[in-house]
């Protein structure tokens, strides 16, 4: 039976990124912020958490706010601006990276959205989903077409400041405006792209869609080129089949808020037990969800969690 992901999204009216737009709305996030940098949180033990944020509807500073009640690190280590998309262009039939305004207002913001969460040492990565537009990372028709738009990528990394790129295929619809269906070479040609561009930055795996299961073309997978892969059904327990080390993985993935706090002490007790290197938390809001966070936080740290408005 086809399982259905329990992401739950909302989704706004998206403008059309323009660079001329970009530079009118304010300055870019090269510029570093002002005064002298924040000390980052005391390193902590334990398996990697990442929280992937809804910029819609919430700030990405939530995920600085949570530290750990015993040796003060962050609870999160790595934040998720969620999201991105991959739209598709009719005219020159080609794929390109787009910002909805609420995605464009982070970045544009970064020295107060994202310097901040880089400055406590969380690492801040922007996810890119599809957009019901036909295009997808695997549906690119040439190894050309997909190394441009994985210029497209790396260049927003290094514009905006930021610690790499999740991929996400979902609501790409295929086929949609002309487009071509997912082919084996595609987001082959992508990651290895995108690894050359910025081999130094993260790159991260939502373990879903027809691009997860093409990971490898030509006597190349790019398996390894992943730093992390993350299980995107929300409240279970699903190894990525991606041949990556225990480390990297994280078959436990929770909706905090959705999630029941027994399942999310569950599985996170399952993460260390078994040896995974990484827990995945989805929708991570404004308020105080340190009894949700702790319930997590005890397994895999045996510490609570602080929130600090």
């Amino acid at each position: 039976m086809k399982s259905t992901p329990v992401r739950s999204r909302v989704r706004r009216a998206a403008l059309a990124l323009s660079a001329v737009a970009a530079l009118t709305l304010g300055t870019t996030a090269t510029a570093t912020t002002n005064g002298a940098a924040a000390a980052p949180a005391p390193a902590k033990q334990g398996p990697t958490s990442v929280a992937y944020i809804e910029v819609n509807n919430n700030s990405m500073l939530n995920a600085g706010k949570y530290t750990l009640a015993d040796g003060g690190g962050n609870v999160f280590d790595v934040a998720v601006i969620f999201a991105a998309n991959i739209n598709y262009d009719t005219g020159t039939k080609s794929a390109y990276l787009h910002f909805n305004e609420n995605v464009q207002r982070v970045l544009d913001n970064a020295a107060t959205q994202i310097r901040p969460l880089q400055q406590q040492g969380i690492k801040v990565v922007l996810s890119v989903l599809g957009n019901h537009q036909g295009a997808g990372f695997a549906n690119f028709p040439s190894q050309q077409a997909a190394s441009a738009f994985a210029k497209q990528l790396s260049d927003a990394v290094a514009e905006y400041g930021l610690d790499g790129i999740d991929f996400d295929d979902e609501y790409a619809e295929y086929g949609t405006n002309g487009t071509g269906q997912p082919n084996d070479s595609s987001f082959v040609h992508l990651v290895t792209a995108l690894r050359a561009n910025m081999p130094d930055k993260i790159i991260s795996l939502y373990n879903i869609g027809p691009a997860a299961s093409r990971l490898s073309y030509g006597g190349v997978d790019v398996s390894t080129d992943f730093d992390y892969a993350w299980n995107p059904y929300y409240g279970t327990w699903q190894v990525p089949r991606i041949a990556l080390p225990k480390s990297k993985l994280s078959p436990a993935a929770v909706e905090i808020g959705r999630t029941s706090r027994s399942t999310s002490a569950d599985l996170a007790r399952r993460t260390v037990a078994e040896g995974y290197g990484v827990y995945l938390t989805y929708n991570l809001d404004g308020g105080d969800r340190s009894a949700d966070v702790s319930a997590f936080t005890r397994e895999l740290y045996g510490s609570e969690a602080v929130y600090t408005p």
